[in-house]
């Protein structure tokens, strides 16, 4: 089924509802902690929003809880349906397990199993398809045999207002924040804090944070238009893709600094010293921003690394502790 109009962004999240959706999604998700990185041997003040802490292992419980908990329930009677590739389908599986809902989710067929399995968990049905085609849901907000109310992983303003909570957590815990690096898989992470830090703090730089193999953004900043490259699936699973979302370059090119694009060796180094020096677990795209402050891309100052997620593969995680690459 497509979704209503209203589910396309036409601008910057307004912060009355990035405030609202707080007051909402406040019984559901954690305040998580914004820890400094420990060591001395930085080029910047880095501190770690740890969004890995969420109950279901990564932010996305956050915009997905606000978008199910601001729709009149009788949109939601028939179930909903979501695309992702792992996070999103946690998100809207455990809200939807909670309300009584049937969930399905729509993911890309190298999604890990470590998130697969955890989708099957919360009582959610999973449906494979092959990335290109699974990519096209995200553009054309369709799939054939889905009913129910589709919940858009990236695009649907009131996820990204649900998002944007995190931006407030983040200016109320340190007020002298000089720069926030922030994960871009669609852009509903980095727009929806764009938008709480454009109300409230525009001094504060916001960058997209992409990896080498999957970084539209960054080609199609540079040319000024979008751009599509040539894809490379990775062990960095949350983020990248063939092109950006027609939905979301308006708003991306106009809130973003830049976006800041890391290896994944640099990726991987960053997973390890997570887990080695702050004991914590990060999945590819949650430490791609981590990477990026590493190796100065942010500037100096204090910067804010979204660690957006922590489910990783084991056996990814293993191997990348052991030094190699997955």
């Amino acid at each position: 089924m497509k979704d209503g109009p209203e589910a396309r962004p036409r601008g910057p999240i307004p912060i009355e509802e990035i405030r609202a959706a707080r007051e909402r999604i406040a019984g559901f998700v954690h305040r998580t902690p914004l820890l400094r990185l420990d060591g001395d041997d930085a080029p910047a003040e880095i501190y770690l929003k740890l969004e890995n802490l969420q109950p279901v292992g990564s932010f996305k419980l956050r915009g997905a809880s606000n978008a199910m908990l601001a729709m009149p329930r009788e949109r939601l009677d028939r179930g909903v349906w979501t695309a992702s590739a792992g996070n999103m389908a946690q998100g809207v599986a455990w809200q939807a397990r909670r309300l009584g809902l049937r969930c399905t989710v729509v993911a890309p067929d190298h999604a890990p199993e470590a998130k697969l399995g955890a989708i099957r968990r919360l009582g959610g049905q999973v449906v494979l398809a092959p990335f290109q085609q699974w990519f096209e849901i995200l553009r054309t907000h369709t799939f054939d045999g889905m009913s129910g109310q589709f919940i858009h992983p990236v695009s649907d303003p009131a996820v990204m207002a649900g998002n944007g909570t995190i931006a407030l957590e983040i200016l109320e815990d340190l007020p002298g924040v000089d720069a926030l690096v922030v994960p871009y898989g669609g852009g509903g992470l980095s727009c929806g804090i764009a938008s709480a830090i454009r109300a409230l703090a525009p001094r504060v730089r916001v960058y997209a944070c992409e990896v080498e193999t999957a970084a539209p953004l960054a080609a199609s900043l540079a040319a000024g238009a979008p751009t599509p490259i040539d894809y490379r699936a990775s062990f960095v699973d949350g983020i990248g893709g063939p092109f950006v979302l027609p939905d979301m370059w308006p708003l991306a090119s106009r809130l973003l600094d830049g976006s800041l694009v890391v290896s994944l060796a640099e990726v991987a180094d960053a997973i390890r010293l997570l887990a080695m020096r702050q004991r914590v677990i990060a999945e590819g795209a949650g430490a791609a921003p981590v990477a990026a402050a590493l190796a100065g891309k942010a500037g100096r100052g204090k910067v804010a690394c979204i660690v957006s997620g922590g489910n990783i593969d084991p056996a990814k995680l293993a191997k990348i502790l052991a030094g190699g690459m997955p």
